[in-house]
């Protein structure tokens, strides 16, 4: 096979190996095809045979790069977390590549049927329905605006789509984990768009019903800044309302420290509505204010300054000038980690490590608020977590985002600070009530007091 490929194939390997042990390196390739082998070797249902056969599969999934290696997947606790949560005593997980097309939900599920049935258990009724459930919205109109490659957040892909209410939404998605969503900002339809719909009229009566409208065009002017898109992130804002007299924060100075920019939504809202804050936004990956800029509508000004560095070192600075440092207000945490085989992938490790807490601390006011999105799905970890939270920060509120691993965590310094749910509640209503002013655009969906009625003290 080597001579005869020589020169057609110079690229081909041909290797002579045992395929219950192979000698790859872990992780080595992105697709494993299997010429036959497979039913070559599963001759009978023998235990001998089967055995054979599951080492030739481990050795294939072990080979395998790709999601594999997550938490939910990867580990004992993740597989029996999604086999439980999914109600099934079998479950098949497939996922559709951006790239592809894929003409709806019908069409994936008559491709899939047949294999799905190959799988079925033994002894289940000809006749039975197996269930397809879909996670995200990949099926729908969707249009890839913008794809790139950071070399600290590997490709990526900024695309527009169309919600359930009709709205369409502009979203930056990490290849490397494309089952989140990274940022979301909701779209305005700018005056160009609506000129042109009236030039479009004629063409618009000759579409099917239910044909999906144009996507506007111009990227980062149809940005509707008044939106949050995220419930972690409608959760983080009305965290605002734990800082005193929250009625009067409009016209307080207010210095914050974000550390995560994303698409920016987060600390351009609250640029936008707190005219008295002063932001100082940190990002590790300056393509992502790059992303930012360009596509969500983000901007810097006089009181919003974006910094170009790993959080971790730009606190630790800010901590070691003793005496000149500044102190913030209100700090938030919202940075993803880059390791999918960690159960926490919401903030990096790091940042949860009591050294660094403390440093945390030395920058935050005294009556400031330190606010965090957690995602953590090991639950011995999250407690570990919430331990070392609580040994620097006495008071500490835990608000979980309802259908997600988010958790937001509200950390205090001084245990006299509590409130009451009640009063919590009634401090809400009246920052919401100071924010909501005529002119001002504001989501009405959006309550604050909502936001915290699930608080709870750790």
């Amino acid at each position: 096979m080597k001579e005869r490929n020589a020169s057609r194939r110079p690229q081909m390997n041909f290797l002579k190996m045992d395929m219950t042990q192979m000698e790859f390196p872990d992780a080595s390739f992105q697709v494993v095809l299997d010429k036959g082998t497979l039913d070559a070797v599963l001759t009978d249902e023998e235990e001998k045979t089967l055995h054979q056969v599951d080492r030739m599969l481990a050795e294939v999934g072990r080979v395998l790069q790709g999601r594999e290696t997550e938490w939910l997947f990867g580990m004992e606790e993740g597989r029996k977390q999604l086999a439980a949560s999914a109600g099934f005593r079998r479950l098949i997980t497939v996922a559709l590549h951006r790239g592809q097309r894929y003409e709806g939900m019908d069409s994936i599920q008559a491709e899939l049927s047949a294999r799905v049935m190959e799988l079925a258990p033994a002894g289940m009724p000809a006749q039975q329905q197996v269930p397809f459930l879909s996670v995200g919205g990949d099926i729908g109109v969707r249009t890839v605006q913008h794809q790139d490659c950071s070399p600290l957040s590997g490709s990526y892909v900024v695309e527009d789509v169309q919600g359930d209410d009709k709205h369409y939404f502009r979203r930056l998605i990490f290849l490397s984990n494309r089952n989140v969503v990274q940022s979301e900002a909701r779209l305005l339809k700018d005056v160009s768009h609506r000129a042109q719909k009236k030039r479009k009229k004629d063409r618009k009566k000759q579409r099917p019903a239910d044909a999906p409208e144009d996507l506007p065009t111009a990227p980062g002017q149809s940005i509707d800044k008044s939106y949050l898109c995220c419930e972690h992130h409608k959760a983080m804002v009305a965290g605002l309302a734990l800082l005193r007299n929250p009625e009067l924060l409009l016209e307080t100075p207010l210095a914050l420290l974000v550390v995560g920019l994303g698409g920016g939504s987060l600390p351009l809202f609250v640029h936008d509505h707190f005219p008295k804050s002063c932001i100082d936004a940190v990002e590790i990956d300056p393509s992502m204010l790059e992303v930012a800029s360009r596509w969500f509508g983000f901007s810097q000004s006089d009181r919003m300054k974006v910094h170009i560095a790993d959080g971790l070192d730009y606190i630790t600075s800010l901590a070691g000038r003793e005496g000149t440092a500044p102190h913030y207000n209100v700090i938030m945490f919202d940075v993803d980690s880059k390791d999918p085989t960690l159960g926490m992938s919401c903030p990096p490790p790091a940042f949860v490590d009591q050294p660094f807490l403390q440093k945390v601390k030395s920058i935050l006011t005294p009556e400031g608020v330190f606010i965090l999105n957690l995602v953590c799905r090991d639950l011995g970890l999250k407690d570990s977590v919430l331990t070392g939270l609580k040994a620097v920060f006495p008071l500490l509120y835990v608000r979980r985002i309802e259908g997600e691993v988010n958790e937001i965590l509200f950390c205090q310094l001084h245990p006299e600070q509590k409130l009451a749910t009640p009063e919590l509640l009634e401090m809400a209503q009246a920052l919401e009530q100071t924010l909501r002013k005529p002119g001002k655009g504001w989501d009405d969906t959006y309550i604050l007091s909502d936001m915290l009625k699930t608080v709870k003290i750790v």
